[in-house]
């Protein structure tokens, strides 16, 4: 009888066909060493490394989509929310009903303080916070502290809003700062993984082309922006679905106003403090409120799970590394460079309009002559003019520079100087239409103004070490100017369109002022970056320019690179009688940019 064979073949025992495989290839003992652990005969380096790269360039896209998506929902639900909030708090039955003496006006006035008052503070903390936690960290971060001001809503008492108010507010400028510098990243990096094979011919530590990263920035601006815009339709579903169906209609609202448009005061002056018909449950507030909130949980599931780091762990090391005291001043160092004094007349106004669209366009001409129930319309028409005209920015891949920030400037110029000729008559429908157009027209102007400002920022400054630090001075000045929207209220409203004309006249004469500097070829005059510092003795950083050091070692050290200037002339070293040839009088450092230029640039005209 006849053994049976093994269920498995033995290690190096002749198989069926003797001691060579299907293949041909000898098996056992003879088998060549290669075809054990040599590479695999159909690898395709080449088309291994193209997948490659093609995967990373649809995770910087997937990147790009989720931030977007995260701050859309989050910035829509923080308007909805607060937007519901004010109009139920406004009405004198709801206060009486719901909350009694509990002074829920003096509340609301605290909020919103907490929320315009504390960015003001933002340019001391916001650079460390960024770099402490890193910016997909700080994104994360500032969306859970705007869902942590939509879950205090439950319970609506002092001790809930407020702080949440103040937390919210302090959150503000981190958030669109990290959100700033983290699409700007991902431009740059959707460069690298296209452009791979010219990163491996000039080396790791070339830097690509200046200006090698723009195409791909102006089409992920587009897209952030036209997510962002959406935001404020996506803010008008509550009102739209659910409070619309509680309110008066604008006879009874209405009734006491009697000047809207350019002939109005404040917001709303005569306007009814009885606004709700019925009043909602509170099971059904619960509900939408629950909604809302698991919107923001979302926001913050699409930033953490789908939203990768900006930088390499040894490049959110190196930005560490310069020192949290460089990192505190080099905000207010960058005011040396003439290009931003120039464009900070445009940060303001970037604030000034995005406030004007929803207080001074939409209550002091549209809700003052149309009703409040056409309020969420007027708003959502707003946000669908601007989230398509977003895709204008890439007009900037084929026109000159200038061309779309200053259209949309003119376009807004247009707006406002027939503003302040028109004041609708309330209680009236037939001008409706004129209200739609000026809204769409408006978020047209919108929309190019902040693809441009923000595209313009990632041109002008390619540094990852100082991308940061730039968007947070941009973002800082818009809550300035909301701050001042918000001081400025009770102002007639001729005095608010001459504020904004004013501005907006200002800032592109300003703005063009610097391109036609630039053009000169006037170097701008930037702060030097620090080197990374990573080894500790002690208590301190080996820096170069240590001040605990004596006299002596920095006679040793010497000047090396890491002296006190800001690319600046400095002075010599001490003239005391030395061997050799007499030392210059004046040296100068050259700036981090020049020295990638290669060359040593006049200093700023």
């Amino acid at each position: 009888m006849e053994a049976e064979p093994p269920l498995y073949p033995v290690a190096g025992a002749a198989g069926p066909q003797g001691d060579e495989d299907r293949l041909g290839v000898p098996d056992g003992p003879e088998a060549p060493l290669d075809e054990l652990v040599g590479a695999y005969p159909n690898y395709n380096e080449e088309e291994e490394e193209r997948r490659y790269y093609r995967r990373k360039r649809l995770g910087v896209l997937k990147n790009v989509l989720a931030a977007s998506a995260g701050g859309m929902l989050t910035y829509g639900v923080y308007l909805g929310l607060l937007q519901m909030q004010l109009i139920l708090h406004y009405d004198e039955t709801y206060r009486e009903v719901k909350y009694g003496n509990m002074g829920l006006p003096d509340i609301d006035s605290k909020m919103l303080m907490g929320i315009n008052v504390t960015p003001i503070a933002a340019l001391l903390y916001t650079p460390v916070l960024i770099r402490f936690f890193g910016t997909k960290w700080m994104m994360f971060l500032a969306v859970g502290i705007y869902a942590l001001f939509v879950s205090t809503n439950y319970w609506e008492r002092y001790y809930t809003l407020v702080p949440s108010a103040v937390a919210l507010g302090m959150a503000i400028v981190p958030l669109w700062a990290s959100m700033g510098n983290y699409i700007t990243r991902m431009a740059q990096k959707y460069y690298e993984y296209s452009h791979y094979k010219e990163q491996d011919e000039q080396g790791p530590q070339q830097r690509p082309p200046r200006g090698s990263h723009a195409p791909y920035l102006l089409v992920f601006q587009a897209i952030f922006y036209s997510f962002f815009h959406l935001s404020f339709a996506c803010a008008q579903l509550p009102m739209i679905y659910f409070l619309n169906h509680y309110l008066y209609d604008l006879n009874h609202t209405l009734f006491n106003v009697q000047n809207c448009g350019t002939n109005s005061q404040g917001i709303l002056l005569g306007f009814n403090k009885t606004v709700l018909r019925t009043l909602p449950r509170s099971r059904n507030l619960i509900v939408v409120e629950s909604v809302l909130m698991a919107v923001a949980f979302l926001a913050m599931l699409l930033v953490l799970g789908l939203c990768g780091a900006a930088y390499r762990p040894t490049e959110e090391i190196d930005l560490r590394s310069v020192g949290w005291g460089n990192i505190f001043q080099l905000p207010f160092k960058h005011v040396r460079d003439f290009r931003l004094r120039h464009l900070v007349p445009f940060f303001i106004y970037s604030g000034f309009e995005v406030l004007f669209a929803c207080t001074g366009l939409a209550l002091g001409y549209g809700v003052c002559s149309v009703g409040l129930e056409r309020l969420a319309y007027l708003l959502v028409a707003y946000s669908l003019g601007a989230s398509a005209s977003s895709a204008l920015g890439l007009l900037g891949l084929w026109l000159p520079r200038p061309v779309p920030l200053v259209a949309g400037a003119g376009l807004h110029l247009l707006l406002t100087l027939s503003l302040f000729f028109w004041a609708p008559k309330p209680r009236t429908l037939q001008h409706i239409w004129i209200l739609y157009t000026v809204a769409v027209l408006w978020g047209v102007g919108s929309a190019l103004n902040k693809t441009g400002i923000s595209t313009l920022l990632g041109i002008l400054y390619e540094d990852k070490e100082r991308q940061d630090f730039i968007f947070t001075i941009y973002h800082w000045w818009q809550a300035v100017a909301i701050f001042t929207v918000y001081l400025g209220s009770s102002l007639p409203m001729k005095a608010k369109l001459t504020v904004l004309l004013v501005t907006l006249v200002a800032s592109a004469a300003s703005y063009l002022w610097m391109e036609q500097k630039l053009r000169r070829g006037v170097v701008p005059r930037q702060p030097r970056i620090p080197r990374p510092q990573h080894k500790v003795r002690g208590y301190r950083y080996l820096e170069e320019d240590n001040s605990d050091e004596s006299e002596a070692e920095g006679e040793r050290g010497g000047c090396g690179g890491g002296g006190r200037g800001d690319c600046a002339e400095e002075e010599a070293p001490p003239a005391w009688p030395r061997p050799g040839p007499e030392p210059a009088v004046l040296y100068r450092r050259p700036c981090p940019y020049e020295q990638a230029q290669g060359g040593d640039g006049p200093e700023e005209q």
